[in-house]
């Protein structure tokens, strides 16, 4: 009899929280409250975080391309963050930080790697330029937010990575969401039709901003999907026709996002990728560089009456498009995107140590602005947008250190991705670190003209990318054992 009273009270107990939860829920949307819903969902995320870190963190990444920023959902907000992931992230700061103050530590290895201590330097000059900030309110925030993508992206990314099998699990749940942005946004574009340049800016909202962002992640994604299609076994038809099909996807999707920073940044990567397949050697490279610089340098002259004479501006034909790239006369486009490098300059000049303070410059640019070079989409305060540079808008916003900061990521990623490319006796590893550092190398040349480092949708990939090559080079150069699950290890 005992017994059977204490079966009934967990269904009882059960009962009782459903029908509260119901009764909760009526209540508030009674009030025109309807985030009570969201309750259960965030409690299981903290119960995932706790139980399984990996987990929680490839959850993330699958919800990454899939997020949407606060603004759509509640206007007027003096903040923004995208949802779901930004808060979960920041969850999982805190969760790292609790561990670590627990005696939990990443390994050793990881946090002595080249590509971590300049990660280090970036994350501290940012702090000592928040300090000095115009904003520091901004600044601190923009530091805050940098530093959840690090370490959760790349820190604890590093960890997940040790297993090889885990690379391909974080890049294809990125990839299966963003495929599906890429077909929502298809069907949007083919509703205005496939030559409307002026809808592809707006096809993918509310998942990304505009079509630069969405084309700088096609870049990143494209060179990764041919590698996961290359490890299909040949006997496997089926797959390989589906792996094809999505490879011709991103393919048209890049096409039709009209992003010519995307479409260079691609046919440049490729020049890398056979700089890498060829083995020419460094030193032929750089002085190559040197020639190819000279040589610009000496018809400087003569280039710029050229492009000036280029009056072709972006348009739904490809090959006007393709033309407008270097037109620096009348393509709005590229006109402001002078302006704006332009102002980074003179705010570099102005403050060329400390700069103005991360995430300041588009509150800062509008003074430095020159009449002459202002354009019909130029705002007299100039509030809207960046510098439209990962290299100018870090020189302003942190002066020569700010650049060199983020300079020194880059080259040591580099140096770490082609070491592991010639170093690794494993064919799979070659494979994918050579399309992890060629997916890297399109964003490092888009970063040119285009900066979404402060993004979560830009950051999983480019943190994480990051963070593969530094595992393949402490974990999998040599084909190591693979770890049973993701863990911090003790620094001794």
């Amino acid at each position: 009899m005992i017994a059977g009273t204490q079966e009934r009270y967990p269904k009882v107990l059960l009962w009782g929280i459903l029908i509260s939860f119901v009764a909760l829920n009526t209540i508030m949307l009674a009030f025109e409250i309807f985030y009570v819903p969201l309750v259960p969902a965030l409690l299981l995320f903290v119960a995932l975080a706790i139980v399984a870190v990996d987990k929680y963190l490839l959850a993330i990444v699958f919800f990454v391309p899939l997020s949407i920023p606060l603004s759509t959902l509640i206007e007027g907000l003096s903040i923004d963050m995208y949802l779901p992931t930004e808060p979960l992230l920041a969850g999982l700061l805190l969760l790292y930080m609790l561990k670590y103050l627990m005696g939990d530590r990443i390994d050793i290895r990881v946090l002595r790697h080249p590509v971590t201590l300049a990660i280090y330097f970036h994350l501290a000059w940012m702090f000592i330029a928040s300090l000095t900030s115009s904003d520091m309110l901004i600044s601190f925030k923009l530091l805050a937010s940098r530093l959840w993508f690090i370490v959760g992206f790349y820190l604890l990314g590093t960890q997940l990575f040790k297993k090889e099998r885990n690379m391909h699990t974080y890049a294809w749940l990125f990839i299966i969401a963003f495929a599906g942005v890429i077909v929502y946004s298809l069907i949007n574009h083919v509703q205005y039709g496939l030559n409307n340049q002026v809808m592809a800016h707006s096809i993918s909202k509310p998942f990304y901003k505009d079509h630069t962002s969405y084309g700088a992640t096609l870049g990143f994604v494209l060179p990764v999907v041919v590698a996961l299609f290359l490890f299909i076994k040949r006997e496997d038809i089926n797959t390989r026709f589906l792996m094809l099909l999505l490879v011709l996807m991103i393919i048209f999707a890049t096409v039709v996002s009209y992003t010519r920073a995307t479409w260079v940044s691609i046919l440049a990567s490729i020049g890398v990728w056979a700089i890498i397949k060829l083995k020419i050697r460094f030193e032929i490279v750089l002085v190559g560089a040197i020639i190819l610089v000279g040589f610009f340098l000496s018809i400087r002259t003569q280039l710029m009456v050229e492009l000036e004479q280029n009056r072709v501006e972006s348009s739904g034909e490809l090959s006007e498009h393709v033309q407008s790239i270097s037109n620096i006369s009348t393509d709005q486009s590229n006109l402001e995107r002078l302006n704006r490098w332009s102002c980074a300059i003179r705010m570099w000049k102005d403050k060329p140590l400390f700069g103005f303070g991360p995430g300041t410059y588009q509150f800062e640019y509008g003074r430095y602005q020159r009449s002459y070079e202002k354009t019909r989409i130029s705002t007299d305060f100039g509030t809207m947008g960046n510098a439209h540079s990962e290299y100018l808008g870090p020189l302003a916003e942190g002066g020569v250190f700010g650049l060199l900061s983020i300079l020194l990521v880059i080259g040591t990623t580099i140096v770490t991705g082609i070491r592991v490319y010639f170093n690794s006796k494993r064919r799979s590893i070659r494979i994918f670190s050579l399309a992890v550092l060629i997916g890297l190398f399109s964003y490092y040349f888009h970063g040119v003209l285009n900066n979404f480092l402060d993004t979560d949708k830009i950051s999983v990939v480019f943190w994480g990318y990051t963070a593969m090559l530094v595992a393949m080079d402490i974990y999998h150069k040599d084909a190591p054992e693979e770890e049973d699950s993701l863990a911090f290890e003790g620094s001794s």
